[in-house]
């Protein structure tokens, strides 16, 4: 990890309102102070970093991640957070939340009271934790894909309330089933938090989506995968998500989860505004193919695709720079748009675009630096260096 005041130059940057080819950025005390198309005039204790050939991209959030390099939020300990945290930077994510998975309550609060203690901490040399992504147990039985069946429960206010204190208030996205009792009890609560109330795992019809829109939902799961899907003469959850602007959508576009055209056809429906680029990652991220663990379940890892015993997809190996990269080659958007995806909505969804999500003086140096095949050569966190491809520097002083 390396600090410092830095000049990044002859890079093509993708800026808030605008981009830059071959443009300058400046970076002091972990902050962008300056992004333009004129040289940027280097002082003694600058380091400059000639990054000719590659675009500067905000770095990704990753909202949607259980795991990544053997570890899994519900391990439950420091050294798991830790270790997601420095292998995400490797695909340009400087910011996610941890996401749990349907269990048992106890297992649950060991997480969440985890993640709370390392939010105390400085921790300098990986990702940002931004918080907790709840999904589940408030789901439905019927759509809990590689959610266990046995850990289910019915949206129970007190039982989130308590949750919530033990994760010292670092719950920021909740997925739930908004049809089973009590969910839009629970929908309107989160809402009056500002939680993201999050339909997913969920059988819901057309007309029960739009009660949980009107208390407040305006967030879906992974759409398509654990939800009632589309019919024209019932749209359900995945129908009315792509109907309804009040309903930002996350998408795994690993090719697996979601068929490419039909990730094109969202695009278009939806747009850029609208959808967040998520992993929906699990532990076997950055490992070999092999047999791993998610939610107490058996899950074999085989070119790509993470499966359960009976076939069920089990979350992915998805690494972000790859999900930026399929969804420009599957739409024809524009790398722009792709950021807008993949960094700038779910920074607004979390309400920290004040800081986050954006190339903009004043903002955070959360940075990403992808080549020309859309690989990660640097990744800049709060202008900290976390990662830098390969043995060679890129530092020319």
């Amino acid at each position: 990890m390396k600090n410092g005041n830095y000049v990044l130059k002859g890079a093509s940057i993708v800026g808030e309102t605008q981009s830059y080819d071959k443009g300058f950025l400046k970076i002091e005390h972990g902050i962008i102070t300056e992004v333009t198309e004129q040289e940027i005039e280097t002082h003694r204790h600058d380091k400059s970093i000639d990054l000719s050939g590659c675009y500067v991209v905000p770095g990704f959030i990753d909202v949607h991640i259980h795991g990544s390099h053997g570890a899994d939020t519900m391990d439950a300990s420091q050294i798991c957070l830790e270790t997601i945290a420095k292998s995400i930077v490797r695909e340009g994510t400087t910011g996610f939340l941890a996401t749990t998975i349907t269990q048992g309550q106890g297992r649950i609060e060991q997480a969440l009271a985890n993640v709370a203690e390392y939010a105390k901490g400085p921790h300098n040399e990986g990702a940002q934790l931004l918080g907790v992504h709840l999904e589940g147990p408030f789901i439905s039985a019927k759509r809990a894909g590689a959610q266990p069946v046995e850990h289910i429960l019915e949206p129970n206010l007190s039982l989130f309330n308590r949750w919530y204190e033990i994760s010292d208030r670092t719950i920021k996205l909740v997925t739930l089933a908004p049809e089973t009792e009590q969910g839009l009890q629970l929908v309107g609560a989160l809402r009056s938090r500002q939680i993201i109330a999050s339909i997913g795992h969920s059988d819901a019809v057309h007309e029960q989506m739009m009660d949980a829109i009107s208390h407040g939902a305006n967030h879906v799961t992974h759409l398509y995968n654990g939800m009632r899907g589309f019919h024209h003469r019932e749209p359900g959850v995945a129908g009315t998500a792509l109907a309804r602007n009040e309903l930002t959508v996350e998408l795994i576009v690993d090719g697996i989860h979601v068929h490419p055209e039909v990730v094109k056809a969202t695009y278009d429906a939806k747009t850029a505004d609208n959808i967040i680029l998520i992993t929906d990652a699990m532990r076997a991220k950055w490992l070999a193919d092999g047999t791993y663990e998610l939610g107490g379940q058996t899950v074999h890892v085989k070119n790509g695709k993470a499966l359960l015993q009976d076939g069920t997809l089990a979350g992915s190996v998805l690494k972000m720079n790859d999900a930026v990269k399929n969804v420009m080659t599957y739409t024809g958007c524009s790398l722009e748009e792709a950021v807008q995806m993949a960094s700038v909505n779910p920074a607004k969804q979390l309400n920290v675009f004040d800081r986050k999500g954006s190339i903009r003086v004043g903002k955070d140096a959360d940075l990403t630096v992808l080549d020309q095949d859309w690989n990660v050569v640097l990744t800049m966190c709060q202008g900290r260096i976390v990662y830098q491809k390969g043995a060679k520097s890129y530092e020319n002083h």
